[in-house]
Formats: C-alpha cells, sequence, structure tokens
C-alpha cells in the first residue's frame, strides 16, 4: 500500500488518488480501458462476425451484415422458437390436466361433505360407558397433511417453489445489434466500388479496400457513408448532401430517390469521441475495501 500524502501513516484519512493507485496495483476494483482504433471493426465487416463481408447487407438502420451469416443467426432463433413453442405447448397442456384434475377434485369434496352431512342427520344410539374419541388433531400432520404441506428439505414441496406459468414465446426475430424487429425481406444488398490499384493482391487484404461509387473517395471508417437503397451502390455522405439532395435522383441511374432510399451506415468506429459512442470498456473487480 502508498504511503499517505506528507509521509503520514498513522493518519486516517485515505485519498481517492491513494485508494486508485492501490486498487491498479492490487488487481482491485473497476478496469476503464480507452477502446482505441484496433479495437473497433472495420465499416465493411460484418457485425456479427467482425470479418471482411463476402456477401454484404443492410439493415434498414444501417447495420452491415454478411448475408451467410445474418441467415444462420435466423435460422437459430426460428430453431429456438420453434423449442420454446414445444414447450409452451407442453406446460399449457399440463395446466389444463391440472385445472381439469383440481375440478373433480372439487366435485369429490362436495359430494363427500354432502354425505357427511346427510348421515348426520339420522340419530345413532350413544353407549354410555364408551368413552367418546376424538379424532380431532391439532397437529398439522395429521389426516393426511404431511403430503400437503410444504417440505424444506424437500425441493417439489418447498414453498418457495414458484409454479410455471405457460407464457407464449416471442416470435419475433430481433437485429442482433440495434434490438428492432429484423425479416430477411429487409435485408438490402450492398454493392461496394473496389479501387482500381493494378497487382494479383486480394480485395480483402487491401487496407484501402473500397471507394466512392460517385466521387472515386477512399472509404475508411473516418468517411461516413451511405448506401442507396435502389442499386445497392456506397457513397460518401458528403457526396449525398451535395449532389443527390438538390435534385433527389440517382446519380448513377437518374432515377427518382426519396428519404428511404438513402440509408447511413453505421460505422465501425475511429477511435474519437466525435464519431462514436462508446469508446471506454469496463471489467469488474474485486473490490478493495478500505
Amino acid at each position: 500500500m502508498t504511503r499517505h500524502a506528507r509521509n503520514c501513516t498513522a493518519g486516517a484519512v485515505y485519498t481517492y488518488h491513494e485508494k486508485k493507485k492501490d486498487a491498479q496495483a492490487s488487481g482491485y476494483g473497476t478496469n476503464f480501458q480507452r477502446l482505441g482504433k484496433d479495437s473497433v471493426k472495420n465499416f465493411d465487416c460484418c457485425s456479427l462476425s467482425l470479418q471482411p463481408c463476402h456477401n454484404p447487407v443492410i439493415t434498414k438502420d444501417g447495420y452491415l451484415f454478411d448475408k451467410e451469416v445474418i441467415l444462420e443467426y435466423i435460422i437459430a432463433k426460428k430453431t429456438e422458437y420453434s423449442k420454446k413453442l414445444k414447450q409452451f405447448e407442453k406446460l399449457k397442456k399440463k395446466e389444463q390436466d391440472d385445472a381439469a384434475n383440481q375440478i373433480a377434485g372439487d366435485m369429490e369434496k362436495r359430494v363427500a361433505t354432502f354425505l357427511k352431512n346427510e348421515n348426520n342427520i339420522v340419530s345413532k344410539p350413544l353407549d354410555g360407558f364408551k368413552a367418546e374419541s376424538s379424532k380431532s388433531s391439532i397437529s398439522n400432520m395429521a389426516n393426511g397433511k404431511d403430503k400437503v404441506l410444504p417440505s424444506f428439505w424437500t425441493p417439489g414441496q418447498s414453498h418457495q417453489k414458484a409454479q410455471l406459468k405457460a407464457e407464449k414465446p416471442d416470435s419475433t426475430i430481433y437485429c442482433p445489434v440495434s434490438g428492432k424487429p429484423l425479416k430477411v425481406k429487409d435485408l438490402i444488398p450492398v454493392k461496394f466500388t473496389p479501387v482500381n490499384e493494378e497487382g494479383k493482391k486480394s480485395v480483402f487484404a487491401k487496407e484501402n479496400r473500397y471507394m466512392c461509387a460517385v466521387t472515386h473517395d477512399i472509404l475508411s471508417n473516418s468517411v461516413p457513408c451511405a448506401v442507396l437503397r435502389p442499386t445497392g451502390d456506397v457513397v460518401t455522405l458528403e457526396c449525398v448532401e451535395k449532389l443527390i439532395r438538390k435534385d433527389m435522383l440517382h446519380p448513377l441511374t437518374s432515377k427518382k430517390l426519396s428519404e428511404k432510399d438513402i440509408i447511413i451506415m453505421q460505422r465501425g468506429g475511429t477511435g474519437y469521441a466525435l464519431t462514436n459512442e462508446k469508446l471506454e470498456a469496463k471489467a469488474d473487480r474485486p473490490a478493495l475495501q478500505a
């Protein structure tokens, strides 16, 4: 542990700076770390696999996915829903059976009570020499109550055991990033324009892989991009503001565009707070008690 301020080791004050320094040295407390450029995915990488997209598609909210990866995700969610639906149907049938058994049990109790009351109407001869035995007991384990009362050591009879209620699962598939409903028909194919460079080097191995389809500017995380829905071409946001929004015409096909046809791509990150919202990672560690 570090010494206190002014070498006063007997003082009762443990400053915030000393506590943070001791926590960092001993491995206790919450560890914050700012994410750099290398810790954030690139703009043309899938939001699930974090790898460059071979067959890119984009959602309405601007999140890029590899088509194969996002289809596997949707199939996995549908399979999970079918399993939950079977479990729901099984639990629902059990509830119906329990309700029917409860109704039958109540009917038997009513019949037994009625017969008991009818039998009590007929007077019976009393034997004055025979002691009347009382069958009533104050014990909570008598008259078969030991099968009904909760048991501390039996999980099935614990009073804290909550009965499962049949709740129908949600069939909606949500986007793994935005959390909004996702459908296959809403996935829009994206067409990147590769940079024209000589050589046999693979496109995915290049640092500058793609460029704007109109202005031929190099695309990166530091350049805001947009996707034109009719053709799937990727252009810079500067091109959209200066060229496309003037006449709302597609620069390559000259067709009329609307605001819904311009999808702003969600960038991966540059390491600057102006571009990204979440650039800080937090890891919880054991607390240091002072």
